[in-house]
């Protein structure tokens, strides 16, 4: 199966901003920090996921 390094980021990074708002959000009230926690969260995600290739393929 093929995923692009995309495709692993964008999940990567809706994973780590539903994480991060989840936990913001748990006493009713979404504050600026806590908005941009969410955001870097995503961010770093997309980047750090983007930046790391795949494993290459093996013939076995």
């Amino acid at each position: 199966m093929r995923i692009s390094s995309i495709a692993k980021s964008l999940v990567a990074g809706a994973a780590a901003g539903a994480t991060a708002a989840v936990t913001a959000v748990q006493d009713s009230v979404l504050t600026t920090g806590e908005g941009v926690t969410i955001a870097l969260a995503v961010l770093g995600a997309w980047g750090i996921t983007y930046a790391v290739p795949n494993r290459p393929k093996t013939d076995a």
